[in-house]
């Protein structure tokens, strides 16, 4: 095997044990145990994060911040993952904010010239166009960590209702819609599942209390538990084609809409009595394009918010 061969499958064989010891490595390739240190020794002056212990114990270990062994790219491929990294910065919090910026330079700036020229030819002409918004999560690295390990977080949550409370959750997914992040978790207060807007979520430290996490595993960003509605009531509307199409792009509303084959649709379902606000403004937004059935809670809270705008204009 030639050097330069045997220090790729080297840099793969490292980040895949993690801790080893050099005889591992020299019986696993064939050579002697100074050529491995050697080997070691360049791969160390390359970037992959290495360091020794000494003892009957001892040996090699990688550090936690890895260096992944380089990966061929098409050309293709490489524009591909630059606009996919590029179009996050739509977003003013990501859980890996200063990571993926510096994943987006490294790959800009090691690509060749006449790629780069492409790319920069490109940004004028593509993009993936999001909802810029004001308000930061500074929780979001917290919030993930806790869905990936399964943890407990004491948090403080702003809501409109309720003003601001402490809670503990226990998250189970995170993600990105109409340029607000959400999370989906466990809320020990309610006892059951709920959806967090993550820019209201002020604090979130890992929970001391002895709160033992659930088993959430049936629950994922693939199948999303609909939490419980508090005090249900009863949502029923009909909608345009239009108003399906404007309402498909709500990701909380998928599961209440039934679509025609015509296009139409209706929503029929149960909602928590302290959203009415909130779908008084979703509903006067539909215009023409819904026609609210019940409840009639709704229906009246509609008329008086019309009234309040019609006030305005006389």
């Amino acid at each position: 095997m030639s050097k330069s061969k045997r220090l790729m499958e080297m840099m793969m064989t490292v980040n895949r044990k993690r801790r080893f010891k050099v005889q591992e490595l020299a019986d696993e390739f064939g050579v002697s145990k100074r050529t491995i240190l050697r080997d070691l020794q360049e791969l160390s002056e390359l970037g992959v994060p290495l360091y020794s212990e000494v003892g009957p114990h001892g040996g090699y270990q990688v550090v936690r911040e890895r260096v992944l062994p380089p990966i061929a790219f098409t050309e293709e491929e490489a524009v591909a993952m630059f606009f996919a990294v590029h179009a996050l910065r739509h977003y003013s919090s990501l859980p890996f904010e200063a990571e993926s910026a510096s994943a987006l330079s490294k790959f800009y700036l090691h690509m060749p010239g006449d790629v780069r020229d492409r790319i920069d030819g490109m940004k004028n002409r593509v993009d993936f166009i999001t909802p810029t918004r004001r308000g930061d999560a500074p929780c979001l690295a917290t919030l993930l960590d806790a869905a990936v390990h399964r943890k407990v977080l004491a948090v403080k949550y702003e809501s409109k209702e309720e003003g601001e409370s402490s809670r503990r959750i226990q998250p189970v997914c995170i993600y990105a819609n109409n340029g607000f992040w959400y999370c989906t978790a466990y809320c020990f207060l309610r006892q059951g599942l709920r959806v967090f807007r993550c820019d209201r979520i002020g604090e979130a430290a890992y929970d001391e209390s002895g709160t033992a996490p659930l088993d959430l595993g049936d629950v994922s960003l693939s199948r999303r538990a609909s939490a419980e509605p508090r005090e249900p009531i009863r949502l029923r509307a009909e909608l345009s084609r239009a108003g399906v199409q404007r309402c498909e792009s709500e990701l909380w509303l998928a599961p209440l809409l039934r679509v025609r084959e015509d296009g139409s649709g209706t929503i029929d379902n149960k909602v928590s009595r302290g959203d009415i606000s909130f779908y008084t403004d979703f509903f006067i937004g539909l215009g023409n394009e819904a026609e609210l059935e019940e409840p009639a809670e709704l229906k009246n809270s509609i008329r008086r918010r019309l009234s309040e705008m019609l006030a305005r204009y006389q």
